[in-house]
């Protein structure tokens, strides 16, 4: 199902799409934009340390002099910045705040995902929707199965489009709506999961290499509100879209109910996620993750409650401290998410294969942990090479000086800053276009953005928040999307003729109004001065001078 798309499609594409896909398929793999830019980065050290270049750290107290501390640029070919390159490569690799985050979620969901659990779970959300309400359901199912990694891809899009049909509506249409869901409103989700670990493990590491705030931690559920209200947003546009715009283009559907095959046969997806050893799957998953709320409840509520810190609202003397917040004491609540969703999707997971047959025994078990692992090999290639070029620019203080001039500069003009974070969503959703990765593209803009958005007053929180909303709001317009061939493979089981554009084509309406919306979201948010979640304004003050 997933063969390589027919080569006509590549053909005729011209305009800003041919463009867009000449130049992007041009562009190296990440992996080696990463060794370039760390190339470029080196020599760029070398004449800012010759030319002087220098800031005054925003915060820091130079203990001589008493006054603000002035920031040098460091050569990365200073003797000093070799013996740590090589030295600690281990431990620049390991301690790259994403890596463990990543990993520890992943392990669960391959589990989750190869017992057949996500599958099932996004197939019966899907095939019980009233057919009146199918677009919504389909956009919605879609935007959730984001925690499902490639289940969203590999199942519920080729399965929207059999469920259109059957309903007499165009599968296309079921196909672009699921594409837009999954990909479109790729950041968009009801609760945080192995994006957030993603992204937020990075911007810790770029807050920590800033040295702006020494306090700051990664806190997964920092985006929490903001997701909710973009899915709140984008699950009716999407819907609008589907039916308003791209179901009337395509004209009515009169070519049955199953795709055909290159053959001219029907074809049809012969696993049942839906029949009743399913449906007793997923009873006994819905158990599980009962089990795993409780456990985190009683952890919260239980006997020592080792997830509240009591003692974070008092003084080393034991006194309360006036007007702290309640958010201060759920820190490790917070921070255990990431072992919370690997427990999840284990369990459900485990419970749902033990069900359906899936999972015999433990040795299952472990063998689909280690499937997991394999398939993060190519992202542990790419977290080597984005771990060091994060570092060694935290090495140089090129990233802490460009931060601190940025910011400058952006004050000088006098944007209002709701309008940066607009700017910065539009910037990034450009950027979409030619390099794919929402991790390889955090780890280039993270260490400039993040303090630099700091300094005007924009938590990391914030700047995560603007990225995430043009990172995926392009991702359904661009050929180098890796899954774009995979959905035109999909479509092309109904009409062998769609070619390229004529996907491109019909997700740009999507990619328009999604890119819009959550441009006009963010700017109104950060006006409005709502939280992004749980302890995450989405303005910051930077900590006291020398603090």
């Amino acid at each position: 199902m997933a063969s390589a798309a027919p080569a006509e499609t590549n053909q005729g594409m011209t305009g800003i799409l041919g463009w867009i896909e000449r130049s992007g398929n041009k562009l190296p793999d990440p992996v080696f934009i990463f060794f370039y830019l760390i190339i470029g980065l080196v020599a760029v050290s070398v004449i800012c340390e010759l030319l002087g270049v220098s800031a005054f750290h925003p915060t820091a107290l130079d203990e001589t002099t008493g006054g603000p501390l002035q920031i040098s640029a460091v050569s990365l070919l200073a003797a000093e910045n070799i013996q740590k390159l090589w030295v600690e490569m281990p431990k620049t690799f390991t301690h790259f705040h994403p890596l463990g985050y990543v990993l520890v979620v992943m392990l669960g969901a391959g589990v989750a995902e190869r017992s057949g659990f996500f599958a099932a779970g996004m197939s019966s959300a899907v095939k019980s929707a009233p057919t009146s309400l199918l677009t919504p359901v389909v956009a919605l199912v879609a935007m959730i199965g984001n925690h499902a990694a490639d289940a969203g891809y590999v199942v519920l899009i080729p399965l929207a489009g059999i469920l259109f049909a059957a309903a007499g509506r165009h599968p296309l249409a079921g196909i672009a709506a699921a594409f837009a869901g999954v990909s479109g409103g790729f950041s968009a989700n009801i609760s945080p999961g192995q994006l957030d670990a993603l992204l937020f493990g990075i911007t810790e590491e770029a807050v920590a290499a800033s040295a702006l705030d020494p306090n700051w931690t990664a806190n997964l559920a920092g985006n929490w509100y903001f997701i909710s209200a973009m899915t709140v947003i984008f699950l009716p546009i999407i819907w609008y879209v589907t039916d308003k715009v791209i179901e009337p283009r395509l004209g009515p559907w009169t070519g049955g109910a199953k795709p055909i095959t290159q053959d001219g046969e029907d074809s049809a997806d012969e696993t049942d996620h839906t029949g009743p050893l399913a449906a007793k799957g997923l009873r006994h998953a819905g158990l599980a993750a009962l089990f795993v709320a409780a456990l985190w409840v009683a952890m919260v509520f239980g006997p020592g409650t080792p997830l509240i810190d009591e003692s974070a609202c008092l003084t080393d003397t034991g006194a309360a401290i006036p007007d702290c917040s309640i958010h201060a004491q759920l820190a490790p609540l917070y921070r255990s998410l990431v072992a919370a969703f690997f427990v999840l999707f284990i369990l459900t997971g485990w419970a749902y294969g033990r069900a359906v047959g899936t999972i015999k025994n433990h040795r299952d078990l472990v063998a689909m942990m280690s499937e997991s692992m394999k398939d993060m090999g190519y992202y542990l290639v790419l977290a080597f090479a984005a771990a060091h070029f994060v570092a060694m620019f935290g090495w140089s203080n090129l990233g802490l000086i460009s931060a601190v001039h940025g910011a400058d500069a952006i004050q000088s003009t006098g944007l209002p800053l709701p309008i940066v974070l607009g700017l910065m969503v539009l910037f990034a959703g450009l950027l979409n276009l030619f390099v794919g990765s929402a991790s390889a593209k955090w780890a280039l803009l993270a260490p400039i953005l993040v303090p630099m958005l700091m300094l005007l007053g924009i938590s990391p929180e914030g700047a995560t928040a603007a990225y995430r909303v043009g990172d995926s709001a392009t991702n359904i317009i661009t050929p180098l999307m890796v899954y774009f061939p995979l959905i035109l493979v999909f479509a092309q089981r109904w009409q062998k003729d769609f070619g390229l554009g004529s996907l491109t084509a019909i997700m740009v309406p999507y990619s328009v109004w999604l890119l819009a919306s959550g441009t006009i979201l963010i700017v109104v948010w950060f006006y409005l001065g709502i939280p992004l979640g749980p302890d995450a304004p989405v303005g910051y003050t930077l900590p006291g001078a020398g603090g």
